[in-house]
């Protein structure tokens, strides 16, 4: 089940672990959209994207792949890779709902091993172009149901 708030999912609500989502995309830039958020608060999870696409030829960057960078003891930051470029000029939305649905199929196994929530912004639907509704959908279909999730309308 997903509980809507409204406020700023960089300050999630509630005890105990949580894993903040967010879709990056597979070209290695940082600087728009919910990124600039997480980087106002916290460097390291920009700071481990950048080096995990600087060294992508020995590691797993790629579509459908995540990153879990600690932001502090209780947060960590899942770097999603969701999104294939940027909005190209014929306006074609970067999204890739396949890779977003592996993404989120391994930050659900990931919250139940550790017992974590999870809280999003409507990932997807900003500068990736998606519909929430396919992520909301997408959500319902992957992650577990013991797995408590917040989605953060910010005001």
């Amino acid at each position: 089940m997903i509980t809507y708030l409204q406020g700023d999912a960089t300050e999630p609500a509630g005890d105990g672990p949580k894993i903040l989502c967010q879709i990056c995309n597979d070209t290695g830039g940082w600087g728009k959209g919910f990124v600039v958020a997480i980087s106002r608060r916290w460097k390291a999870p920009e700071n481990a994207y950048r080096d995990w696409y600087q060294h992508r030829e020995e590691n797993d960057f790629a579509l459908g792949a995540v990153q879990f960078v600690p932001a502090t003891d209780m947060i960590e930051v899942a770097n999603m890779i969701g999104q294939h470029g940027t909005r190209s000029k014929q306006g074609e939305p970067p999204i890739r709902y396949e890779a977003v649905r592996e993404c989120l199929r391994q930050v659900g196994e990931h919250a139940v091993r550790r017992s974590a929530s999870l809280h999003m912004p409507r990932i997807g639907c900003g500068l990736a172009g998606g519909e929430w509704s396919e992520i909301e959908k997408i959500l319902g279909e992957t992650i577990p149901a013991e797995v408590a999730v917040t989605v953060y309308d910010f005001e």
